[in-house]
């Protein structure tokens, strides 16, 4: 239940952050909160396991997560910067 209610949270902030964003910024954001609500839900699941290595295991998977979640978004806003300035060389050609 708290994973939903924190989930349910992060999302209405998400949403309400996005208001003054550009689209590229949105998708970006939209992707590593989705990343990060994988990785949060491993970490739950880090927590609830007794065993220990089966623990860091999990752990180190959400950390990997993160981690993609943050390159894919980069790979997002670097992509929409370069569509951008190649948008404004080439106004008023």
């Amino acid at each position: 239940m708290k994973t939903v209610l924190k989930l349910a949270a992060l999302a209405c902030l998400v949403s309400l952050g996005a208001c003054k964003k550009s689209p590229t910024e949105n998708n970006a954001a939209a992707i590593e909160s989705n990343f990060d609500s994988v990785a949060d839900n491993l970490d739950a699941m880090a927590s609830n396991v007794s065993n220990s290595q089966a623990a860091d295991q999990l752990t180190n998977s959400a950390d990997k997560v993160r981690d993609a979640g943050s390159n894919a978004a980069d790979a997002v806003r670097d992509q929409g910067s370069r569509s951008n300035n190649v948008e404004s060389n080439t106004v008023g050609m």
